[in-house]
């Protein structure tokens, strides 16, 4: 009797196919997650050292102190400076401060009450020039920007 063999390794194979894209799968899975996890943790980080340049900002502004060692104040106008927190966070803090006076009312009939406005911009960036308009090509690229605005 003539019987036919060989249907048993195909069968195997196919099942070591199917199990090789399988795990190929998994771990291509598993690598999104690790990358997308890690990204949002320098989301956090960046968005914390943002926030830290607001506050800057804010005291240096309502201070009135020198704008980064600049010799004037954000009342004399557009300041820009940058914060060097990359050996806690990893990230570059570039703080943009204007301010404008604002008629609010009168004080005494007749008189304005002039209130002076600051707006605080912190661009938070792993380089060390973050402008927000910074190319993210790459992968672990992080960049987060906050604004305030606040009076005297």
């Amino acid at each position: 009797m003539n019987r036919q063999r060989g249907f048993g390794m195909i069968a195997a194979i196919m099942v070591l196919v199917i199990l090789a894209a399988l795990a190929a799968a998994i771990v291509g899975i598993g690598t999104n997650q690790q990358i997308t996890s890690a990204q949002d943790v320098m989301s956090a980080k960046a968005w914390q050292a943002a926030r830290t340049g607001n506050e800057w900002g804010l005291y240096k502004a309502l201070k009135t102190e020198n704008w980064a060692g600049a010799g004037t104040t954000c009342d004399a106008g557009a300041q820009s400076a940058t914060l060097d927190l990359s050996a806690l966070t990893g990230f570059f803090v570039t703080i943009s401060c204007n301010s404008w006076l604002y008629n609010e009312g009168e004080s005494v009939p007749g008189t304005p009450q002039t209130v002076r406005i600051y707006g605080i911009r912190a661009v938070a960036c792993p380089l060390a020039n973050c402008t927000g308009t910074n190319d993210a090509s790459s992968g672990t690229y992080v960049e987060r920007t906050r604004a305030v605005i606040a009076t005297n």
